[in-house]
Formats: structure tokens, C-alpha cells, sequence
């Protein structure tokens, strides 16, 4: 019998696997002699974790032919089986990581050229019969691909796992992930399963294809992708080959995982999988509580990484004004993620992603179970509950008969700070992991050698030891130490003698002596000896895990600067004794009172008087609809897809509720906008209308049933005039004109297409293809049919006439010329196509084809009778739409009532909001702003923006709110600091969001 008392555990263990080889049957060539007995051994008197609700103590485990062969107390070892005494220790099952890349090529990004100049590449260069797109790797197979990578096996190992699914992180579509142990030997026996998950995500990886070149470009492929998959397999006989599509089809009974890298992505996703039916697990970016209820109505499995943020260099005055207090609040916040999802019952797994990071993820698992998560739900989220959605519980997860014998072995409790893990089983074979220091040498000695008289202390240090000598004089120094079995060694310097002892270790009795010989000043021979006085085996080197004692911040809502801790929600509100603009036939109302209630204006008189209100002195102040931007970028996570015809990207796939810009505009008046693609294609995608509701998730910024609406874009951005070397059509106005009739024909075919295939009976269906759905050509018929807007992106007059021209030859009507800087020069032909014209104030001569714009464009549109309105395209100007409007009155002597209009009752009709927006009138939305003077005045600031009967901008509460900012940066600086450390000067500071416009093309992909 081997025992732990006498001997290192982890040795003992080495030792015995040497002479136990692996047994069963064999595939390659033998070129040496090896030992067929198969491994056969128990663990016994341990401490048992079977599953997370199951600790067995003083129990005994029973491994043959790495597989678990028996587990229980009371059980009985069998004859020829090897006992390993394991008093003190706890074993548990090994880890399981669902979302790793262990042993995978490693994936090459390509240097990306901004595609405004380089040549674009719109065809795939995959060869084969594989998918269009380059994005879409489904063929790709995990198996095929993996090796055994003994370094980082090794590092995985070392913080408990023994199981991973490794796939490769390229593409949209990205294949197969395998599943296999991180031992040491060949692949055949480290894979245990060929297939065991499908992989997506919405980042194109290695594709040097132009499309896609953002997020909504992504989810579109996706989307389409998915169709495409469905239709193929409805096939009987392929019309062609795709072996992309086949895949997924192959692939579709596969837990099916998404990375997202977040939550705001993780919405997106499971928009997607809601579309498809999917049930999609959800690789998370450990920000899930930042909006823990919208990710627990998703009703998915997560996988969430425990990558927390380091602390930031608090002492750099120059570094310090740069931290966000989004960034402060996550480095607090991140490690109680794990909580908050198991307190709302969000299923969810650990990983150690990213693999760079996995030496980390130990610590950061205690950090977790410090900060309030369960042991029985850590354990759960890296054993069982990723054993069950990768449909693999039936041989890994838990430490019951017939399973794996994948298993660790620590010294104590694995989520106490200072238990080492010792070695970690894989298949049954046993792999050190620290050699633990020896508890027998541990304690304090009277050392006497040869006229030295001092006391020696040893104690464990991390995963070492701390040797001090106190000298006679009271002095103490460390000195150096060394142990290998039951060898030892001291060294020091004492009374400028130097001294060089080696020796072992002896026991008589129950006391333990260290004794020896040795040197004095190189030369001198000595023995030596020291007597232990006390045990110190401890030392305070682990600390039982508990809650942790501070209390934790607070979730705001947005995750920022003027966030609140409790959502924005609408109440009874009536504003007194006030003038109000109404934009209808009664005009302005001076001294009038206007009631809100139920997110409605509910009355407009004098003296209204209504119980539980909240009252809002007007006097001397001005009541006006609010703003609406017609042409906006804010609140978005991309702006410009490069497709030529990108109708089948949607901005509502991307809206982003964390944009900065959606509180500055409402510090401006603004209540809604209208969210465009850019300008980059002929053909963009299709907008999104939204009310700017601070805090709401972005879903709930949406204007529900608000009108359809896309972008076109004329002259110089989708022609590529500044892009010389480019090669996609169009190049010229020709081009355009006809790339546009194209677009419209292929609609009304597509449509045809359909309705020759609805006609036919089942008998006749089954012998012909189904047309293939296609979400483009979709969005094109909308156009064409009159159900989809346009918002054309234009400055010419040549340019809008022509699009006019094609209009009418498809008999439908364009909605809105946007920028229309010419539109002064059609005015009337604009009212008689009925385009409406939404236009900059004074902005011209900024590019060659702008040099005719004048400042008097918006009120002669006006006054020729065109629906007209001024837009921003800037998340600056948006902020003062005001003062753009009231350089109708300065440049074209507008009235100051039709200067508002320009920026809410016109845009309202332009985007048939009209019916609940852009006035003030009984019955319509409470979407309402109070000002300080006449909103025509430079001098007039917003002090209310009211949207539905919810005051999302105060500026009483601003200045509070600011104090509260500075307060909260400074309150976690403080804990910062007080951790004692200063922090890591070169940590990633979030990057502050670039201004979309019309032209930005997305950097992240094209740089």
C-alpha cells in the first residue's frame, strides 16, 4: 500500500503510472517493448466530489483501463489494484471547456485596405464547391484539423481542465467543433468525438472578400445563409454543389454555439435564432449584467468567460481623465457576472477563453465564488452543465462508474484561496501538476550549529517555501531553502559567516529533526541540527472561501455616464401657465396648461387640474413638439455595408441603446430619429426609426409599427468616384440608372417566379424547384411595390431627376431626397413627382459636387409647396437642430413656426409618423419639449425632453447627475487603490466611438 504520510503525493503517484500502461486495443506499429497491464488503482480515504450536489467523504475511487470502475464509501479495493491513500485531498470531476481552440491552426487575419481605395474582390477566391461567400467555412471539420499541443494541454491542465470542444474561430459559419482530452498522446486516442457542436459568429475572420465589411453585413449573411441552407436541403435534385450549405444541413442536429463577445451581440443573435427556430447556445462576453434582464428573457444557455479586467494605473494623472466610468464600473462590476446570472436562473458554462488568458482562470474562478456564486453552481458550470448541452453527460461531467476517469486532485477544496491542485487524471492517466510542499518540514526549529544558536522558521509559500532565520541579536532574514524528497538544504549569512548546510529530514517519535553536515565560509566542516519546537503547517496559506464582505455598485441603465439605476418610466404630467407651439391650425397658445398622461398629450386649455400629477411650472417658458432628426448614424454599431445593392442589411440588426449621442440629442430636444444606412452603395439597407429612450435596450427603442423605409444613395460615394483603382459597377450615372432598373427587374422576376410556383398543385410542386428566398430581392419588391420608402442620399439635380424618371417607370413614388442640395432648381418638379426634401441648413462647397448648394434651399422647397425638413447627419449637429432650423428665418425669412416644423412636423410626415407625432394635438404621443425662451432663440436651452409622458433629459437633473458621475469614478478609483496594487499603465482603454456619417466605411474591417 502506498500512503501519503511518508511520501509526496504527486510522486507517489508519477511513480505508480510508470509501471501501468495504457491497455486496449492498438491501430499503429510497435517499435519497443511495452507493458500491456491494463491501469488498475484506487484512491482511497479522499474526499469525493461525484457531481456538484454530491461529497462523498472518506470514499474511495476505483479506476481500470481509464474509466471510472467504482466510486462509494465502504468499499472495498479490489486484489491486484494499487491503493493511494489520500487522506486531506479532494477529487473532483475535471473540467469541461465547450469553447476553446486548443490544438487548431492558428487563424491569419489579412491586413484590410480601406475599400474606398483598394481593389475590391466581390467574387470568392475559395476554390472547390464551396459557398459564395468566403465567410461561410460550415465545410470546415474540428477533427480533420486538430493536434496535440503538449505546452498548452499543460497550461489547461493546470487549472482543472481535462475535457475541451476545440474548433477553429474563422468565419461566419465557422464548422464543426471536436471533442477531445488534453493528454499527451496520440490524437486518435485524445479525440472523443468528431462532432460535437456547429460554430457561427458575425465576424468574417480570415475572408478577404469584400462582403461583409460590418455587423449588419454579418447578420444579413447569416440570415441569408440560413435560407439558403433550408431551400438547399428541400432540394431533391441540387440545381448545384455547395458542400457550405450541405454542411449545416449535416450539421443542424449539433448543439448549434454563436459567439457574440457581448450583450448587446447577444441580442442580435438571438433575434436570429428566434427567426430560424434555433436553439442557440451564447457565448457571452461577461457583461451579461449590465442588462440581466433582457438576456434572461432570451431563454438560452450561455457561455460566459471569466476574463475579468485588470485594474487600471489610478496614480497616472495624464491616464486617469481617459478611464470611462463604463470601463471603472465594469472593472467592479465584471466578477459578480457569474451571481447575477445564476440569481436570475440563466443557464449558463465557464470557459477559459481566451487561451491566452488561461493561466488566469483559477483565480478568477475563486475571485467568482468570493463574490457570491455557489460552489455547487462554479462546479455545475464547468462540469455538468456543459457535459449536457454538448450532449456528452453519458461519459464526462461527473465521477460516476463507466465514465471517464477524468478527474483532479487538490489538497483541499478547490475554491479555497491556497488549495493547489496537485494532478489532473486524464483517461487515467495522471499528470503533476504542483509538487505541494512537505507538510512534515513545516513548523519552527532550534538550529544549532557549531556556535550559531538561532531560530528557524519554514512556512509555504504560493507553491514553495519561506525559510527565515531569527539570530540571537532578534534580526530575521529569509534565507534560501531547498527540498527534493527527503534531501534538504539551508544557506546563509550570519556574522559575516557564510553557511552552506545540507542534510534530511528524521523523525523520532512524533518529533521531526532536521540534521547534517555542512560549511562554514566554504571551508570549515560542520554537522549540524534542528529540533522542531512547533508545527506551523498552515500559516494562514488558505483561507476557506466566503462571501465577500463589500457591498458591489450599482447597475445603471445605459452602462455609462448619466445612466440611472432604475429605468426612465412615464407619469402623469402637467405643465402650467406656459406658451405652446403647436404645429396645427390653432398656432401658438400663449398662458395654456397641457396635460400628459398614459404616455398621450391628454388636454390643452387653461386652469386643467388632475389628481397625482406631477405639475411643471411653464411661466415664461416655451412648450414645443419634439425634435425628430430625419437623417441620422447615431445610436448604431456600423453605418456603411459595401455591397453595391446592401438592401438586405437592416440598421434595426444593430442598433446600439449604449451610443453617448442618444443623451447629447436629447440635450438638444431631440425625441426621435431616423437611422440610416450611408451612402457607400447605390443601394443601402434598410433604416430603422427609434425614439430616443435613454437607458431602454435597444429593441424598445424601436417606433413600433413605424413605416418601412431604405437608402439610396446618388453621385460620387456609390459611383466610387474617389476610389480609383475600384472595379465594381456602377462607375457613372449611366451606371446607376441602370443599376437600379436591374435591381427593380429582378423584384417584379422574383415575384413572378413565386407566383408561377404558388399556382402549381402539390403533384407539380414536388417536380419543381422551389424558388430560392431571397431577403434582397425581398426589400426590392417592397420598393417597387410602394411598401418601402426611399430616403435617397442625393445632391445633383441630373441625379434626382433620373431617379425620379425610374420611379415612374416602375410606378411607385421616391419618399425623400435627403441633403437635396439642389432641390431649390426642382423644387416643382419635386412636388409633382410628391418627394419631399430633407436638407442641411448652410452647409455647401464641401465636396465638387456640392458646389452649387445655397442656404435658402430648405425655404424655397418650402414655399414651392415640397415637404421639407432639416436633418443633421452628425451626432453634433443633432444637439442644435434648433439653431439649424432658425437659419430658415435668417437666410430665407421663414416664419419662426414654419422654422419648427422643419424639425418636427415636416420630418414627422416625411416618415408617415405624422398620425402620433410632430404636433401637439389631443390624443398623439407625449413627445414633448419645454424651453427656456422661444426654441428659435441661440439662447433658448431645452429643460425637459418628454417622450411619451417619460422625462428622459432634466437639467436639474443633469447637474445632479454629473455629481453623482464624478462621485461613483471616484468612489471606485478609491477601491483601486485600496487593493493594493497600482494598476497596468499599457490596459486597453475603451475606445471612443467614431462618428458615423454618410461616407464612414467600418475601420474595425477595413484597416
Amino acid at each position: 500500500m502506498i500512503t501519503l504520510k511518508k511520501l509526496n503525493f504527486t510522486i507517489n503517484c508519477l511513480f505508480l503510472l510508470t509501471f501501468l500502461a495504457v491497455h486496449g486495443q492498438q491501430t499503429f506499429p510497435k517499435n519497443d517493448i511495452s507493458d500491456e497491464r491494463p491501469k488498475a488503482f484506487a484512491f482511497t480515504h479522499a474526499t469525493i466530489v461525484i457531481d456538484p450536489a454530491t461529497t462523498l467523504e472518506d470514499a474511495t475511487l476505483i479506476i481500470k483501463g481509464g474509466e471510472i470502475e467504482a466510486v462509494g464509501t465502504q468499499i472495498r479495493v479490489p486484489d491486484g489494484y494499487a491503493e493511494i491513500r489520500a487522506e486531506g485531498h479532494f477529487i473532483y470531476p475535471s473540467f469541461i471547456d465547450m469553447f476553446s481552440n486548443y490544438g487548431q491552426p492558428e487563424v491569419v487575419i489579412p491586413r484590410r485596405g480601406n475599400p474606398y481605395v483598394k481593389r475590391e474582390q466581390i467574387q470568392s477566391d475559395t476554390k472547390g464547391g464551396y459557398n459564395a461567400n468566403e465567410a461561410i467555412k460550415s465545410e470546415y471539420n474540428g477533427a480533420h484539423n486538430f493536434e496535440v499541443d503538449k505546452k498548452m494541454a499543460k497550461k489547461l491542465r493546470s487549472q482543472g481542465f481535462g475535457t475541451v470542444a476545440t474548433f477553429r474561430p474563422d468565419g461566419i459559419a465557422r464548422g464543426t467543433a471536436a471533442l477531445v482530452v488534453l493528454g499527451e498522446g496520440h490524437e486518435n486516442n485524445m479525440l472523443l468525438q468528431p462532432k460535437v457542436a456547429a460554430h457561427y459568429s458575425f465576424n468574417k475572420g480570415s475572408s478577404t472578400q469584400d462582403y461583409p465589411v460590418s455587423p449588419m453585413g454579418a447578420i444579413a449573411l447569416l440570415r441569408q445563409t440560413f435560407y439558403d441552407a433550408q431551400w438547399y436541403a428541400s432540394q431533391e435534385w441540387k440545381p448545384f454543389t455547395d458542400l457550405s450549405l450541405q454542411a449545416i444541413i449535416d450539421n443542424r442536429n449539433l448543439p448549434q454555439i454563436i459567439d457574440t463577445e457581448g450583450w448587446l451581440t447577444a441580442l442580435r443573435a438571438n433575434k436570429v435564432a428566434k427567426e430560424f427556430k434555433l436553439d442557440f447556445i451564447i457565448m457571452g462576453g461577461g457583461d451579461e449584467y449590465q442588462r440581466i434582464e433582457e438576456i434572461k428573457s432570451m431563454n438560452a444557455p450561455l457561455v460566459i468567460p471569466l476574463n475579468f479586467p485588470k485594474p487600471f494605473d489610478v496614480s497616472d494623472p495624464y491616464l486617469l481623465p481617459k478611464i470611462s466610468l463604463t470601463d471603472l464600473k465594469h472593472w467592479e462590476l465584471a466578477p459578480f457576472n457569474p451571481l447575477l446570472l445564476a440569481e436570475n436562473n440563466v443557464q449558463f458554462a465557464i470557459t477559459s477563453h481566451p487561451i491566452n488568458q488561461a493561466t488566469d482562470f483559477l483565480r478568477n474562478l475563486r475571485k467568482s465564488v468570493l463574490h457570491g456564486l455557489s460552489q455547487e453552481k462554479a462546479l455545475a458550470a464547468l462540469t455538468t452543465i456543459p457535459a449536457n448541452l454538448l450532449k456528452v453527460s453519458n461519459r464526462i461531467g461527473t465521477l460516476e462508474k463507466g465514465k471517464l476517469a477524468n478527474f483532479i486532485v487538490l489538497d483541499g477544496n478547490l475554491f479555497d484561496d491556497g488549495t493547489m491542485l496537485l494532478e489532473n487524471y486524464i483517461k487515467g492517466e495522471g499528470h503533476a501538476v504542483v509538487q505541494p510542499p512537505n507538510k512534515a518540514v513545516l513548523g519552527e526549529y532550534q538550529l544549532e550549529a557549531r556556535g550559531l544558536s538561532a531560530t528557524l522558521k519554514i512556512q509555504p509559500k504560493n507553491k514553495g517555501y519561506l525559510a527565515q532565520l531569527e539570530a540571537p541579536k532578534g534580526t530575521v532574514q529569509n534565507i534560501t531553502f531547498s527540498i527534493d524528497g527527503e534531501m534538504l538544504g539551508l544557506a546563509f549569512e550570519i556574522d559575516k559567516k557564510k553557511y552552506n548546510l545540507g542534510g534530511w529530514v528524521s523523525t523520532s517519535g512524533n518529533q521531526t529533526v532536521l540534521k547534517g553536515n555542512g560549511t562554514v565560509d566554504l571551508h570549515r566542516n560542520i554537522s549540524w541540527k534542528a529540533i522542531k519546537k512547533s508545527d506551523d503547517t498552515n500559516n494562514g496559506t488558505k483561507k476557506e472561501v466566503s462571501k465577500i464582505a463589500v457591498q458591489k455598485g450599482k447597475v445603471i441603465y445605459p452602462f455609462m455616464a448619466f445612466g440611472s439605476e432604475e429605468k426612465i418610466r412615464p407619469k402623469t404630467i402637467l405643465i402650467k401657465n406656459t406658451t405652446v407651439w403647436t404645429n396645427e391650425k390653432e398656432g401658438i397658445l400663449k398662458n395654456s396648461d397641457v396635460l400628459l398622461e398614459n404616455g398621450k398629450i391628454a388636454k390643452i386649455g387653461n386652469d386643467l387640474t388632475v389628481k397625482n400629477a406631477t405639475i411643471i411650472d411653464g411661466t415664461g417658458k416655451h412648450l414645443t413638439p419634439g425634435i425628430i432628426d430625419e437623417h441620422s448614424h447615431i445610436a448604431i454599431s456600423s453605418v456603411n455595408e459595401i455591397a453595391a445593392n446592401s438592401g438586405m442589411v437592416r440598421m434595426q440588426d444593430v442598433l446600439d441603446s449604449e451610443d453617448a449621442s442618444i443623451y447629447r440629442a436629447l440635450a438638444g430636444g431631440v425625441v426621435a430619429a431616423h437611422l440610416l444606412h450611408g451612402s457607400s452603395d447605390p443601394i443601402g439597407g434598410q433604416s430603422a426609426l427609434i425614439k430616443l429612450k435613454w437607458g431602454e435596450s435597444p429593441e424598445n427603442l424601436k417606433i413600433q409599427n413605424a413605416a418601412p423605409f431604405i437608402k439610396f444613395a446618388l453621385g460620387e460615394n456609390p459611383k466610387r468616384s474617389k476610389s480609383a483603382p475600384s472595379v465594381r459597377f456602377p462607375r457613372s450615372l449611366m451606371g446607376l440608372e441602370q443599376f437600379y432598373s436591374n435591381a427593380f427587374s429582378e423584384a417584379l422576376d422574383y415575384k413572378k417566379d413565386w407566383a408561377i410556383y404558388d399556382q402549381l398543385d402539390r403533384k407539380q410542386k414536388q417536380n419543381t424547384a422551389k424558388p430560392r428566398k431571397d431577403i434582397l430581392k425581398e426589400a426590392m419588391l417592397e420598393v417597387v411595390e410602394g411598401n418601402r420608402h426611399i430616403s435617397c442620399h442625393s445632391y445633383q439635380q441630373k441625379e434626382m431627376l433620373m431617379l425620379m424618371d425610374v420611379a415612374e417607370r416602375y410606378g411607385f413614388t421616391v419618399n425623400t431626397f435627403t441633403h437635396a442640395l439642389e432641390g431649390y432648381r426642382i423644387a416643382d418638379k419635386m412636388k409633382l413627382h410628391g418627394v419631399g426634401g430633407s436638407t442641411f441648413s448652410d452647409k455647401w462647397n464641401f465636396k465638387w459636387e456640392t458646389r452649387n448648394a445655397i442656404p435658402y434651399n430648405a425655404t424655397i422647397m418650402n414655399k414651392e409647396g415640397v415637404v421639407t425638413a432639416i436633418n443633421s447627419d452628425s451626432r453634433e449637429t443633432i444637439r442644435h437642430l434648433n439653431h439649424e432650423a432658425a437659419k430658415a428665418i435668417k437666410y430665407g425669412g421663414s416664419s419662426a413656426e414654419d422654422a419648427l416644423k422643419m424639425i418636427t412636423l415636416n420630418p414627422a410626415k416625411l416618415l408617415h409618423l405624422d398620425d402620433t407625432m410632430g404636433s401637439i394635438k389631443t390624443g398623439k404621443s407625449a413627445d414633448v419639449v419645454l424651453w427656456s425662451a422661444s426654441p428659435m432663440s441661440i439662447y433658448s436651452k431645452p429643460e425637459k425632453t418628454i417622450i411619451e409622458g417619460a422625462v428622459y433629459f432634466d437639467i436639474e437633473t443633469d447637474k445632479r447627475l454629473k455629481k453623482q458621475n464624478q462621485k461613483e469614478r471616484t468612489r471606485i478609483i478609491q477601491l483601486m487603490r485600496s487593493k493594493g496594487s497600482a494598476g497596468t499603465k499599457s490596459l486597453k482603454i475603451s475606445n471612443t466611438k467614431p462618428e458615423f456619417h454618410c461616407e464612414y466605411i467600418e475601420q474595425a474591417q477595413a484597416e
